[in-house]
């Protein structure tokens, strides 16, 4: 099927602007946050403060250049794990040539989807009460066995070409054959679920804060400025409604932006490798 031309390049634009603002904000926000000035009078607007004053009082302004950073570093540190733990594990199952080996990597993960990734969460949390640290762990390992069925899915029809053969009979490692071959010829379908899984982990480490897991009640979290803010949104909505576009828009630019690479304009997704994924 043929692209419309200039497509693309829109959608790479408005991905990179939706997810620049909420990023820089993570990144440097900090930085720029300043000393804590003096508490005004709680959801009131104006007074100096820009986006008004939160349900304590604090700057709005502040609290959002402070509350990107634990939001957005513990989905990608989530997401990193969870590709972390469920490749090799994926290609091991569908390189292995034994079927009971194959059932003894991938079905104990079936156990593990049947509970929602949210409510392990919360089960683990409230035995450990986790910090960003181990949040981001509880998020990584909740996305396991859905990253690793999406990947052996995806690695069984490629393990079973004829270069992967041929590799083992020149004698190649696992881990060359493993990485260098299958992980490359699936790596679009890899990128794709990465930015699904990018944006699930950024929704469940919100829903966590939200839920006051892993943060404090009062910290300066996105999440958390949306829940404590909610009495007042009638009253001062920036405190509610800036915290929650930032979200919304971290999640639709990476959608965006995968989008976007993994469907370049003026060349067909998977045509244009036809030939180069076969040759050892």
């Amino acid at each position: 099927m043929r692209r419309r031309p200039g497509r693309g390049p829109g959608k790479y634009a408005l991905g990179l602007a939706l997810v620049a603002v909420p990023l820089l904000l993570a990144l440097f926000g900090p930085l720029l946050a300043g000393e804590p000035g003096p508490r005004g009078v709680s959801f009131t607007a104006g007074g100096g403060h820009w986006l008004g004053t939160d349900f304590t009082g604090r700057d709005v302004w502040r609290q959002v250049l402070l509350g990107g950073r634990s939001v957005v570093l513990v989905a990608l540190a989530a997401t990193a794990l969870a590709y972390a733990l469920a490749l090799p594990l994926a290609l091991g199952a569908a390189l292995t040539g034994r079927a009971w080996l194959q059932e003894l990597l991938l079905r104990p993960l079936d156990v593990l989807i049947a509970v929602p990734s949210l409510l392990l969460v919360l089960l683990v949390a409230t035995a450990l009460e986790p910090g960003p640290a181990g949040l981001a762990v509880l998020v990584g390992v909740a996305a396991v066995p859905d990253v690793a069925r999406v990947v052996h899915a995806a690695a069984v029809e490629a393990a079973s070409r004829p270069v992967v053969e041929a590799l083992r009979l020149h004698g190649e490692s696992w881990w060359a054959i493993a990485f260098d071959q299958v992980a490359r010829t699936v790596r679009r379908t890899l990128a794709a679920d990465a930015g699904t899984r990018l944006v699930g982990a950024l929704y469940l480490v919100a829903t966590a804060a939200f839920l006051g897991v892993g943060v404090q009640p009062d910290a300066a979290d996105w999440a958390v400025m949306v829940d404590r803010n909610r009495p007042g949104l009638f009253l001062q909505p920036w405190a509610v409604v800036v915290p929650a576009l930032l979200v919304a828009g971290l999640s639709t630019g990476t959608n965006l932006l995968f989008d976007a690479a993994l469907h370049r304009p003026g060349r067909a997704p998977e045509a244009a490798d036809l030939g180069k994924e076969d040759r050892p």
